[in-house]
């Protein structure tokens, strides 16, 4: 039972830590005036075309349907990955809030970069410091975000 409980913090440990990520992203946008990254629609697109599906309606339609899917992708991965960090924590690994926030937002980062660029959607191997830092932040917010809710969660159960 310990390990539902551990799934379900880290469930709502993950939609807090997304919407965080989200937040400084926006927020990011806005301080510097710079357009939403494409890489979730371009994304959507290729999983799409690999898998042989097809996204259906005319092209403004079609349009919509993957600019909402592309930010349900981020959403399913940001939940995901709390949800298996809430089990982990659940099976006894217990880090600290900042090892746990590093390890945590690492994992997130790792997990969107390292499935874009084996689409070929994206090089972090081109990108610059500006770029890197858009990336990283953010993902670090999640990860701090994931690592306190689930110590907080933990708190409540004591």
């Amino acid at each position: 039972m310990h390990i539902v409980r551990g799934l379900m913090a880290g469930l709502a440990a993950g939609a807090a830590g997304t919407t965080a990520l989200n937040a400084v992203t926006y927020l990011d946008m806005a301080v510097r005036g710079r357009p939403a990254s494409t890489t979730p629609e371009k994304s959507v697109e290729k999983l799409a075309d690999e898998a042989g599906v097809d996204i259906p309606g005319d092209e403004t339609t079609r349009k919509h349907r993957v600019e909402g899917l592309g930010p349900l992708m981020g959403i399913m991965t940001g939940v995901g990955v709390g949800a298996l960090f809430g089990v982990t924590r659940a099976l006894g690994l217990r880090p600290n809030i900042f090892l746990g926030g590093i390890l945590i937002g690492g994992s997130a980062m790792a997990a969107t970069n390292v499935s874009m660029t084996r689409l070929h959607v994206t090089d972090p191997a081109t990108w610059g410091l500006k770029s890197w830092l858009s990336d990283a932040v953010p993902h670090a917010a999640y990860g701090f975000v994931v690592a306190a809710v689930l110590r907080g969660l933990d708190r409540t159960r004591e």
